[in-house]
């Protein structure tokens, strides 16, 4: 019988080491490194014997000159879900494995779900480790109508009958729900485990790599906003993308955060709704409140967000700080670049906001990363420290650097002509971005500024 080997993984970075360390040399953190044993019978020999007894062509591979090989994109499937398949980068690829990870009911299964069963062309296997056949059936039939022949259900937790089944039924993709609760009896340790998480992965990338077959897994997010089991499980899959909001609010963020065949910068939109979620087309016109008017602290930014443009309202209050410590709060906005902007307001400005609780919200749940909303953000600001409303029909595009000149941005076109469509008059951009545009084919009045005292001056007059 051969000698079980043991060794260590870091849960945080997966960094790997043959003896336990306190401290992580890759990501510095402590007490992280988790022992986990090797199989001794790797258990990626039976994911490749599975696919070839299940009828699937095996890859081999040989060794090609750079010349001699066609570049050309992998046919994609299409999975019959626009906004998924822009994350993905214009569909699945097969022989590909995508990781699905959010929070506990945030509506994986339920997006996963509906998916598959828009995908009458294809034959599915859909494994789930948590629930039973019948709570399935009845998830099914309160998302969609059709019950496709080609979808087929397996409850089961142990890898090893999932081949067996995957030998027999020859699916064209196959869903894992969830990672976490499947297990291999190559490896001595519960499911869910470090261990069981990196054996059980190991064993389905090869299985889709050398069948040609996708494999879709379902992962949880822990209390700390990382995937549950070892950080080398987003090494090993080719796209990790994460379905991310607030249970409370009904939008949902599907955000690519991997992706080795498309941009990592897409991200799509659902609304969550009694018979599933429903794809958001125009977000913009979910992300603003109905009516502006009256409201200080209140500014609209056209940001972009991948290939997408919309238009996202900034929210901010001001009020003088109660216990002396003034607090800096930000929800769906960088808190170190609002404590950045907050100093350029205070030191080229001159407005004095060192003993004022200051406090910024993206509304709808939106976690933003253009740069373009600092001009927003400072505007917003502004307005409530001084309670003066900022005229509907106004906004605004713009990063804010740290001597106050106001930075131009990407793609301004887009973001000048989405905000025309939604019906605003003006807009504020940078100086810089104006050279070469065409200013006549747009009817909202552009408003070109330099630093950000002429974008207030603009505003607030």
């Amino acid at each position: 019988m051969a000698k079980e080997k043991t060794a260590y993984v870091c849960s945080n970075c997966g960094q790997e080491s043959p003896k336990w360390i306190g401290k992580c040399p890759a990501c510095g953190q402590w007490n992280t490194f988790k022992e986990i044993t090797i199989a001794p019978t790797p258990t990626h020999v039976k994911a490749s014997s599975a696919a070839a007894q299940a009828g699937h062509a095996l890859r081999t591979n040989k060794v090609l000159k750079l010349k001699d090989i066609n570049a050309h994109d992998d046919p994609r499937i299409d999975m019959h879900d626009e906004e998924l398949n822009r994350v993905l980068g214009g569909g699945l690829v097969p022989g590909s494995i995508v990781l699905l990870g959010g929070e506990p009911g945030i509506g994986k299964s339920t997006l996963s779900l509906q998916t598959m069963l828009r995908l009458t062309d294809k034959r599915i296997l859909y494994v789930s480790g948590e629930e039973s056949a019948h709570q399935l059936k009845m998830r099914a039939q309160r998302l969609s109508a059709v019950e496709p022949e080609n979808f087929l259900l397996l409850c089961e937790n142990s890898l090893e009958n999932i081949f067996e089944h995957i030998k027999v039924q020859q699916p064209e993709l196959v869903v894992i729900d969830s990672i976490q609760t499947i297990a291999t009896d190559e490896v001595e340790s519960s499911a869910g485990s470090i261990s069981q998480v990196r054996e059980c992965a190991s064993a389905l990338l090869r299985f889709a790599k050398t069948s040609g077959v996708p494999v879709i897994l379902i992962g949880h997010i822990t209390k700390e906003g990382t995937l549950a089991g070892p950080k080398i499980l987003e090494h090993i899959v080719d796209t990790v993308i994460q379905f991310e909001g607030d249970q409370h609010y009904m939008y949902r963020i599907l955000r690519s955060i991997k992706n080795r065949f498309g941009s990592t910068s897409e991200l799509g939109i659902y609304e969550m709704e009694q018979n599933g979620l429903r794809q958001v087309s125009n977000p913009s016109e979910l992300l603003l409140s109905e009516s502006q008017d009256g409201l200080s602290g209140v500014a609209i930014t056209s940001a972009i967000e991948g290939v997408r443009p919309f238009l996202v309202e900034t929210q901010a209050l001001v009020s003088s700080a109660a216990y002396g410590t003034p607090q800096r709060s930000a929800t769906g906005f960088d808190q170190r670049r609002l404590n950045m902007l907050l100093a350029v307001l205070e030191k080229r400005v001159g407005f004095k906001l060192m003993q004022k609780d200051v406090f910024l919200n993206i509304a709808g749940g939106l976690r933003v990363t253009d740069l373009a909303m600092d001009l927003s953000v400072i505007a917003a600001v502004l307005s409530s420290n001084v309670d003066t409303p900022i005229e509907q029909g106004w906004c605004m595009a713009g990063e804010v650097g740290l001597s106050g000149e106001v930075r131009p941005v990407g793609r301004i076109d887009q973001r000048i002509a989405e905000a025309e469509k939604l019906g605003f008059s003006h807009i504020i951009v940078p100086k810089y971005n104006i050279q070469g545009l065409d200013r006549k084919r747009f009817s909202i009045e552009i408003h070109p500024v330099r630093k950000v005292e002429e974008a207030l001056r603009v505003l607030f007059g």
